[in-house]
């Protein structure tokens, strides 16, 4: 049986909605269950610990340890979410349900991309000048999964994968 476009597109949809819910399921799974690894990093990023001390700067830093967990909580929090709204939208697209498929997977997609875009690259890298540290950077790794799921949002809303509308091919 051959596969027509609007099912090759539907299928890569699927597909990749499904790889980015398994790589936020596995990233809240592992900072649930390694919890002081990723603290460390959270704790260190919004102390600035290991940024160039500039006075202009440091006032930014937050030091305390109660806040800095609260945030690394939440991140863990928004990163659960976002894999249980994504693996719901890779479940639409598998029952074949285009419209809704689209909606949860756009909903979990711009979840990702808020956390790493705004929270990880905007907040950490520039506010707490994640940038300046050689120990404590994130921003190649939240670049590399902010455009994935950017490219993931694009292939959810090509034409060729709504019911109904014809290959753009």
């Amino acid at each position: 049986m051959a596969t027509t476009p609007r099912g090759a597109l539907s299928l890569t949809a699927t597909l990749l909605t499904a790889s980015v819910a398994l790589y936020m399921a596995l990233v809240a799974f592992g900072n649930i269950t390694d919890f002081g690894t990723n603290q460390e990093f959270v704790r260190h990023v919004l102390a600035m610990d290991t940024t160039f001390k500039d006075d202009d700067l440091m006032w930014r830093a937050i030091t305390n340890e109660g806040v800095q967990d609260a945030a690394y909580v939440a991140i863990i929090v928004w990163e659960t979410a976002a894999a249980l709204v994504l693996l719901h939208g890779t479940w639409l697209w598998a029952r074949n349900d285009p419209p809704r498929a689209r909606r949860f997977s756009t909903y979990g997609l711009l979840m990702v991309m808020l956390l790493f875009g705004a929270g990880f690259l905007a907040i950490g890298g520039e506010w707490f000048a994640m940038w300046q540290s050689e120990d404590w950077n994130g921003l190649d790794a939240a670049l590399r999964v902010f455009v994935l799921s950017g490219v993931v949002l694009l292939v959810n809303h090509l034409p060729g994968t709504s019911a109904g509308r014809a290959d753009p091919v």
